[in-house]
C-alpha cells in the first residue's frame, strides 16, 4: 500500500469515525455561550497557533459570513497588544489538537485575564486548554495519517469539521435570509440569488 493509499483509508477511518459520534450537545451548548455573549452585546474571536491558525482564519470567515460576526485573533500578537481587540465579555474560541501548546496556554491566560469566556476545541479531552476553558468541544482522532503520522491531517478535518457544525446551529438561530446573505457575499456566484429564492 502506497503512503497515499494508507493516507486516504486512516482519512476516512477517523473523519467518518469522529462524525459518527461528534456530540451534538456539545456543539448546541457552546452556541448558547455565543448567543449569551452577543445578546450582551459581546463579539466572537477564533484564535489557534500552526495549523489550527489557518483553520482560525476560515472559521471567523465563515461563521461571519452566516450571520454571526467572528474576529480573527492572532494567536502569538494576542499577548503583544492584539488582546487590544477584546472587551470583557466577549468569547474567544482556541484551537489546539492536543490543547498543550505553550503559545496557546499563554494567549488562552491572557484572553481570561481580558475578562473573556473561552470555548476549546481540542483532540484531547484531559489537556491544559480543555480544563482551563469555560467549555470544551472534542475534535480528536487517533491517527494523522500519512508518512511519519505527524503532520496535522485528519485532526484538521476535525477541527474544521467541529467549526462548521457550530456555524451551522448559529446560523439556523439568527435565520439569515438569502438577501441578507447576498448582502454579505456579493462577489461570485454565491453573491447572486437563486431562481427559488427571488
Amino acid at each position: 500500500m502506497s503512503a497515499l493509499d494508507d493516507f486516504i483509508d486512516i482519512s476516512q477511518k477517523e473523519f467518518f469515525g469522529y462524525i459518527k459520534n461528534i456530540n451534538r450537545d456539545d456543539i448546541n451548548r457552546a452556541a448558547d455561550i455565543i448567543d449569551a455573549s452577543r445578546k450582551n452585546g459581546g463579539r466572537l474571536h477564533i484564535t489557534g497557533i500552526g495549523k489550527p491558525s489557518h483553520v482560525a482564519t476560515y472559521a471567523a470567515s465563515l461563521i461571519s459570513s452566516t450571520g454571526t460576526p467572528a474576529f480573527y485573533l492572532h494567536g502569538t500578537e494576542a499577548v503583544h497588544g492584539s488582546c487590544g481587540q477584546l472587551v470583557k465579555g466577549d468569547v474567544v474560541i482556541c484551537i489546539s489538537n492536543s490543547g498543550n501548546t505553550a503559545e496557546l496556554k499563554a494567549t488562552a491566560s491572557a484572553v481570561k485575564n481580558n475578562g473573556c469566556k473561552i470555548i476549546a476545541v481540542t483532540g484531547n479531552k484531559d489537556s491544559w486548554l480543555a480544563k482551563f476553558s469555560d467549555f470544551h468541544i472534542f475534535a480528536g482522532v487517533k491517527q494523522e495519517g500519512g508518512p511519519l503520522n505527524r503532520a496535522p491531517r485528519a485532526s484538521v478535518l476535525a477541527e474544521i469539521f467541529a467549526i462548521q457544525c457550530l456555524s451551522i446551529v448559529l446560523q439556523e438561530r439568527v435565520n439569515i435570509t438569502p438577501e441578507q446573505y447576498v448582502k454579505f457575499h456579493p462577489g461570485g456566484t454565491l453573491g447572486q440569488l437563486r431562481d427559488n429564492e427571488r
